[in-house]
């Protein structure tokens, strides 16, 4: 371009130099006349060949003509300007070189025609053809240099402004693109989204992480192909700048849904310049609309996932809840089948099917109890008064077992949050567990002591102990490794600590006992 403004300029100023040149040394009137038409022409052709490539070969005609006419070897400058623009279309040697040497052949041998033969007229002859063909390469060096450096700095710039994986805009490119559109007062929609689950492609490696943001990118610039700009701006993050002359929010919205872009994403939209006039407010707005996206988004993925949890804890409770009920009533069955034989007399089987129907009965209510939402009767407690309820409730109980029950309290100043009634249940299973676990006359000692900001209840026996197996499963619902046990004892008590965000732990060893804590927060005053 830079040399096609240099040909218009000093092209119509060398041939009216040659033209006054051509006069002044007494050029006929017809000559003059020649030569002024031949110059029209050529300069005419100078003008149309930028539009016209295929000028060039008649600017060959005209030139050797107005240098005829002329008879002066200042139409070597018009040369020299020629074969400028013959190396200004950047090709290559095998293409520039036969029409540079046919343009100095064409010089050389016009030249010849209107000067002496002579010995010195060959010299200079064979000079000028050389010079030309030094010329010819130094501006093929000169303009072959020039353009290694404008696309090395093309490919800086690029490599500056845009994201090297994707080939979008980077951070830069993004930038600079909403301050150019705003500087110019050009309405448009900012759009950020991100990647759903971005980590579920990378967990399958680099490659596939960077495939998914690659075919991303590639999908966002299919679909939306009047945006201003399309950037990955950091990680999973993109950007997209559109036009509000062809696009409205709810058609943006239904553009960026998985079945057109074959991805889930998050996505916010804000518009210039109705919701802000400055890029940095435009953008934090953006970013506040994503983050709010997001997090209703992962609110929704937790109730989700919460939801879907509690169907299967529903679903294990169901049927544990159906087998467990299914033994007593299959046996219940069994008798009174039994009974038709002898007319309907139930009295020998009487106390078995009472004992099924009562074992079905609590079963039942236990059952409810578990499935009851969170404790209900809440409010502050002493936790001394608590434990020596359930030491009353249940020495009665260690004393016809013929084990001994203490109670040591090391701070009698905790108050707990709590459903009173729940905890002393809660207390009182652990309890009749420990008394249970001891074939032999033994000993379970309660204590109650501080550590931190929480209460621990402790309940120590010196029972046959839990097998190290069997940790993971003593508090599943319907476990249990008692002959009339339902299972839900356990299981029970540790959803009624949770429910007092606290709860409970385990220590255990074969042939010397276990240790039950149960670990509340403590009710801070001021």
């Amino acid at each position: 371009m830079l040399i096609h403004r240099l040909k218009l300029i000093f092209f119509p100023i060398s041939c009216l130099l040659i033209i006054i040149a051509s006069s002044i040394l007494g050029q006929s009137t017809h000559r003059l006349c020649a030569m002024i038409v031949v110059g029209i022409l050529l300069l005419l052709s100078v003008t149309l060949d930028h539009k016209y490539p295929r000028f060039l070969w008649i600017q060959l005609i005209l030139l050797g003509i107005f240098q005829y006419t002329t008879q002066l070897n200042w139409c070597v400058l018009l040369y020299y300007i020629m074969i400028m623009t013959i190396f200004d279309k950047k090709q290559s040697y095998k293409k520039t070189l036969p029409v540079s040497v046919l343009l100095i052949l064409q010089y050389t041998i016009i030249r010849l025609s209107y000067v002496p033969i002579s010995a010195y007229n060959i010299l200079v002859t064979t000079f000028d053809f050389l010079t030309l063909i030094f010329i010819v390469f130094l501006f093929h060096y000169v303009i072959r240099a020039e353009t290694e450096k404008q696309v090395l700095r093309d490919k800086n710039d690029y490599l500056t402004t845009h994201d090297p994986l994707t080939g979008l805009l980077n951070y830069l490119g993004y930038m600079n693109q909403i301050q150019a559109l705003i500087s110019k007062k050009v309405p448009f929609y900012l759009i950020l989204l991100d990647l759903q689950n971005f980590k579920s492609y990378n967990h399958d490696g680099l490659e596939s992480g960077n495939e998914a943001l690659v075919n991303l990118g590639k999908a966002l610039t299919s679909t939306f192909p009047n945006a201003y700009g399309v950037s990955r701006y950091a990680g999973d993050r993109y950007a997209l700048l559109l036009p509000t002359e062809y696009y409205i929010p709810d058609h943006i919205g239904a553009l960026l849904e998985m079945d057109s872009l074959g991805y889930q994403v998050s996505y916010s939209i804000v518009s210039h310049p109705e919701e802000s006039e400055d890029h940095n407010q435009l953008i934090m707005k953006a970013e506040d609309k994503l983050f709010q996206m997001r997090r209703e988004q992962w609110l929704q993925r937790e109730e989700d996932l919460f939801r879907s949890e509690k169907m299967k804890v529903v679903g294990e409770l169901a049927a544990g809840m159906a087998h467990e009920v299914r033994n007593p009533l299959t046996a219940i069955r069994g008798f009174v089948q039994l009974s038709k034989i002898q007319s309907y007399n139930i009295k020998p089987w009487y106390e078995v099917i009472m004992s099924e129907i009562t074992r079905v009965t609590e079963l039942t209510a236990e059952f409810l109890q578990f499935s009851k939402p969170h404790a209900s009767n809440m409010r502050s407690e002493s936790l001394t008064v608590c434990t020596e309820r359930v030491v009353s409730l249940s020495e009665s109980d260690a004393i016809s077992r013929g084990h001994q029950l203490t109670l040591d309290i090391e701070d009698e100043s905790m108050y707990i949050y709590m459903d009173r009634d729940k905890i002393v249940q809660v207390l009182l299973n652990l309890v009749r567990n420990a008394l249970e676990a001891m074939e032999t006359p033994g000993e379970v000692k309660i204590r109650v002591s501080r550590a931190d900001n929480k209460a621990v209840i402790q309940i120590q026996d010196t029972g046959i102990g839990i097998a190290p197996d069997q940790f993971q499963q003593i508090f599943n619902p319907f476990y249990t490794t008692k002959e009339d046990g339902t299972g839900l004892g356990l299981s029970l008590c540790q959803k009624i600590a949770q429910d007092h965000k606290g709860s409970i732990t385990v220590h255990s060893v074969l042939g010397e006992g276990s240790t039950f804590r149960l670990i509340l927060p403590i009710l801070l005053t001021d």
